[in-house]
């Protein structure tokens, strides 16, 4: 009897602890980065006005930019909000269905929950960031602190569901049903369906083919981005990626073409330097079918040179970047247009 006690206690232990690991909770991950800048263009007025850091010769603000992260058996959320200039990407939606730049100190950057029906099925809902193109908002998410200019046309995120199958661990795919571009509640309704197609061939190489498609407020007919974005890890030093996108409307209604290579070879564990040569071009666009007065499309190319020397989770970013357009798109220092502009700037990021 006294045997029998022991082993029923020894048992109902033993369910205890096994329960108790099947809903045991992660702990709340916090995570984030800040990041302030200098700049200076060589013409001594404001050129490059790609995403962040248009200013001149001034020391100025990047974001606060704060993450939370955690999982409970198979659900999990994210949650990330920005204060201040470079998170400062989304629009306002306005009663008509149109809709405003944003002008608030702070932003949200992700907010959504998720759910492991599987180990190969997963759904997601929220305001995410976008699945289209290489670079991010974040600047510990890129290597370069200016961005390019593929990334300042594309989506910053979006809002919607989707769902996500791991076919192989080399092989897996997403589908969605998203609201307009960069806004987290949209009078005008769902209006883009997603996708991507993730490739892991070898390691150290990952290929997107991502497909975004719908109707933009403001936009003539339906848009649709095609878009390529791959890394591979040459070697434990050189890293090489490359972005191509095409972004198309219909009716003629203008669009942009282009592609950025990036090239990377770390020196040592706190020293490295990266190239990215970029080409993006915009698309005739048709002003009113009755006249058919086209407005023809420009391109520029560009070519910047940054380093990343890193010292526990601070990184300073020393860079030079030149830009040369096929029309005069930029300006000198008396003001007179020119085709050319080239800025230097050093930022410091902070990762936690």
């Amino acid at each position: 009897m006294k045997l029998r006690s022991v082993l029923t206690v020894a048992a109902l232990s033993i369910t205890s602890v096994s329960f108790a690991q099947e809903t045991a909770e992660a702990p709340l991950q916090i995570s984030g980065s800040v990041d302030t800048y200098f700049k200076y263009d060589f013409a001594k007025i404001p050129n490059i006005a790609t995403s962040f850091a248009s200013e001149q010769n001034s020391i100025s603000l990047g974001m606060i930019d704060l993450a939370l992260k955690k999982t409970t058996g198979k659900a999990s959320f994210v949650g990330e909000l920005s204060f201040g200039p470079r998170g400062q990407s989304q629009s306002i939606p306005n009663a008509d269905g149109t809709y405003s730049e944003g002008t608030n100190s702070f932003h949200i950057q992700n907010l959504y929950a998720s759910y492991a029906f599987t180990d190969k099925f997963t759904m997601t809902a929220g305001f995410m960031g976008t699945f289209i193109g290489y670079e991010v908002i974040a600047p510990t998410g890129n290597f370069n602190y200016s961005t390019s200019y593929l990334f300042s046309c594309g989506p910053f995120q979006n809002a919607g569901i989707k769902g996500s199958y791991a076919f192989t661990d080399k092989v897996s795919l997403m589908v969605g049903l998203f609201n307009d571009w960069n806004v987290y509640q949209d009078f005008n309704g769902v209006s883009h369906i997603g996708a991507q197609l993730t490739v892991s061939p070898v390691k150290g190489w990952t290929a997107y083919l991502n497909v975004l498609s719908g109707k933009s407020v403001g936009a003539v007919g339906t848009g649709t981005i095609l878009d390529l974005t791959t890394s591979y890890q040459v070697t434990e030093k050189v890293k090489i990626g490359l972005n191509a996108a095409d972004y198309s409307i219909d009716n003629d209604g203008g669009g942009y073409t282009g592609g950025a290579l990036y090239l990377q070879n770390a020196f040592t564990p706190a020293v490295s330097l990266g190239l990215r040569g970029e080409y993006f071009s915009t698309k005739d666009k048709v002003n009113g079918a009755a006249n058919l007065n086209v407005v023809p499309g420009e391109s520029v190319a560009a070519i910047t040179l940054s380093g990343n020397i890193k010292s526990g989770g601070l990184t300073f970013i020393p860079e030079v970047r030149f830009d040369n357009g096929t029309a005069e798109m930029f300006a000198k220092s008396n003001l007179t247009a020119t085709k050319s502009a080239s800025q230097f700037s050093l930022a410091v990021v902070y990762a936690f």
